[in-house]
């Protein structure tokens, strides 16, 4: 499994969906697959990065050769 630093997914993020969006999908949207929690939420928790891109990437339909 390829690990994801928490550096590397906020870039991640950023790239995919603009600092401004990311930053609101981030704190906003609730993922099912991350146990009912945003994306701030579950990185607090200490959910992996890699497990929380992931999560991201199925419900934004991110294509894969972006993930």
């Amino acid at each position: 499994m390829v690990t994801v630093r928490l550096t590397e997914f906020r870039g991640l993020m950023d790239t995919e969906f603009g600092p401004a969006r990311a930053a609101a999908v981030s704190r906003d949207h609730v993922f099912a697959d991350l146990g009912d929690r945003t994306v701030e939420q579950a990185l607090d928790a200490g959910l992996d990065p890699r497990r929380v891109w992931r999560a991201v990437c199925d419900a934004y339909e991110v294509p894969p050769r972006r993930r």
